[in-house]
């Protein structure tokens, strides 16, 4: 299992990254990841970005009738 400050050394090595590639790479449940950054968002330490995909054609995602499913979420070291 990985600790908060191996969610935030990762964080820090690689700039931002995905809570899947974070639980992959860390060999961590995602509900605990998603746990841990919610935590570090808390304390001020990440913050989560979300970015439209690359594949979104129109570029009006937020009110996609899909539910907002090519939205990525990134997160990233304060």
């Amino acid at each position: 299992m990985a600790s908060l400050i191996q969610v935030r050394d990762l964080l820090a090595l690689q700039g931002r990254m995905e809570a899947a590639q974070l639980s992959q790479v860390l060999h961590t449940p995602r509900a605990l990841v998603d746990a841990m950054l919610e935590r570090l968002e808390a304390m001020g330490k990440a913050q989560r970005i979300q970015q439209d995909a690359d594949g979104c054609l129109s570029g009006s995602c937020k009110s996609c009738p899909e539910g907002k499913a090519c939205l990525k979420e990134w997160w990233a070291l304060r």
